[in-house]
């Protein structure tokens, strides 16, 4: 059994989708990041960072284990699946899982923050982010031009980069006239697990086209700024 700690958040979905898609038993327990439940002392025992997501694998000892693509791995390896286990199979789906969390993560997490969360909407470092969202999405159409998945075989690199980009319009991020691009974002979404992984801990709805959803959100997440 893994217990596993999360938000709705890309991050959040990187391990519940993981977990689906390798069909792991699993219990979900909501931090509220609202409300600063990330920095509680008994969360950050297993998130030294105070970040969500975090699994504890009630079968290995209890063992913790923080930061999303460490969770993706760990989990993958438990099971034999999603990740390849010669040396260069392994390192070129940990390359595309590398990417999203040094690249498309961050890019796309600071232009949530300036485009949709921060109370200044300061132009030049909204389109600094947008653009660079919109570069690092077209090196995955340029890959995806040449190979189906990211890596040779589906793996744990399509469900990370996926969890990510599939919220474009939340971050103002282009993906017009990326074909390849859009041609994997609608073939993840079949894939098993995933339009239940990003329901977990639960779902929100149509937050990308209700604008009264976006602003409550969006209040909510001014308010974590100052956190």
């Amino acid at each position: 059994m893994i217990d596993l700690y999360t938000a709705p958040t890309p991050n959040g979905h990187k391990a519940s989708c993981t977990l689906e898609a390798l069909e792991l038993e699993y219990k979900t327990h909501f931090v509220n990041i609202s409300e600063g439940e990330q920095k509680r002392p008994d969360f950050l025992a297993l998130s030294p960072n105070g970040r969500i997501p975090a699994i504890v694998d009630r079968d290995a000892d209890d063992f913790a284990i923080f930061e999303s693509g460490a969770i993706m791995i760990y989990l993958a390896e438990k099971t034999g699946r999603l990740l390849p286990t010669d040396a260069k199979g392994r390192s070129r789906v940990i390359q595309w899982v590398m990417f999203q969390m040094g690249g498309i993560g961050p890019m796309m997490g600071q232009a949530n923050v300036f485009y949709r969360y921060f109370p200044e909407k300061i132009q030049p470092a909204i389109d600094r982010y947008q653009n660079e969202c919109r570069r690092l999405f077209e090196v995955l159409d340029t890959r995806l031009a040449d190979s189906e998945w990211l890596a040779d075989d589906y793996s744990i690199a399509d469900i990370a980069n996926w969890c990510w980009v599939r919220t474009y319009k939340w971050s103002g991020a282009s993906v017009e006239g990326l074909d390849n691009l859009n041609r994997w974002l609608n073939v993840m979404r079949d894939q098993p697990g995933m339009s239940k992984g990003i329901e977990i801990p639960f779902s929100l709805g149509n937050l990308l086209d209700d604008e009264k959803e976006q602003k409550k959100f969006t209040d909510n997440a001014q308010n974590l700024l100052q956190k």
